[in-house]
């Protein structure tokens, strides 16, 4: 039963998403490009090191905000006093530590943007999410380094594809936007700007065959579900500002980064199968969304 309360600490349904990053930063490398089976050692070191760097940040983000949880969500594994926060803060730690450990063994780059995305995730739960402007713009950069960390399998990809990164930063700085208040509601406005923004990434999307090898056509089906998942439930936040609305926005934004990762990586591959392949992940985040908490 520990072990169970652990887990939700970690909030395992996230976690998948992240994998994700890796496989569609790993797409962006070239990884799927070759006809010979990639070298899987290093991209599984990868996800590894993204779970140790995500469940991380979701469980200092849980010991950052213990005194606001045992107010508002007294429920929480940490409040509810069914883990102790000595023992949130050591696992937490533990699993930072193998995140980057994890990313070194891949090669020096790799680790040090395994630092980076552990530093900005303790900059955000503890400092950055208590900022209107600069919380989203922390969480973004943090899922940009995610994505970068699978591109890092290539250093001269890395060179050239940097500025991708910019698409989860928008993204994530929506669903961040639309995660204010959430627990009290009235935050229309907030969605409705982060609505905006996902209209925003559809046409960077689009434009990405302009400026790389991004093949539009064989993306289409994921970006497509991607949008429809986010803009379904916004709307439906906005029309009806409640708060269990908006956590279900939330909820859909955060799982649908797996479609949004099967665009980038179906794009970045010679055949849509490799975006078909991340988005396995969906039904195993589904799944797990029904037994831990996702926000």
């Amino acid at each position: 039963m520990k072990i169970k309360y652990f887990l939700k600490l970690a909030r395992p349904a996230n976690v998948v998403t992240a994998a994700a990053d890796i496989l569609a930063g790993a797409a962006i490398a070239g990884v799927f490009s070759d006809t010979a089976w990639p070298d899987f050692g290093p991209l599984l070191l990868l996800v590894l090191s993204t779970a140790g760097l995500y469940a991380g940040g979701i469980v200092f983000n849980d010991v950052f905000d213990l005194e606001t949880d045992r107010v508002e969500r007294p429920e929480r594994m940490l409040p509810s006093g069914k883990v102790k926060l000595s023992s949130a803060f050591a696992f937490g730690g533990g699993l930072l530590l193998v995140g980057i450990l994890a990313a070194f063994f891949v090669s020096p780059l790799s680790g040090l943007i395994a630092v980076a995305v552990a530093l900005l995730a303790l900059c955000y739960d503890k400092f950055g999410k208590h900022s209107p402007a600069l919380g989203p713009l922390n969480m973004g950069l943090c899922r940009a380094g995610n994505l970068l960390l699978g591109v890092s399998l290539s250093p001269a990809a890395l060179a050239d594809y940097w500025w991708i990164g910019v698409i989860p930063i928008l993204f994530i700085s929506a669903v961040t936007l639309t995660s204010q208040k959430e627990a009290v509601g009235s935050n229309r406005q907030s969605i409705m700007l982060a609505l905006g923004i996902d209209v925003s990434i559809l046409s960077l999307i689009l434009a990405l065959s302009q400026f790389t090898n991004y093949g539009v056509w064989q993306a289409l089906p994921f970006f497509t579900l991607w949008f429809t998942m986010n803009a379904v439930a916004k709307i439906r936040a906005i029309r009806l500002n409640t708060p269990s609305n908006i956590q279900l926005a939330v909820k859909m934004g955060i799982l649908s980064l797996i479609p949004l990762n099967a665009s980038l990586a179906a794009g970045f591959s010679p055949t849509f199968l490799t975006g078909l392949l991340v988005l396995l992940l969906l039904p195993c985040s589904l799944f797990l969304a029904k037994h831990f908490a996702v926000t």
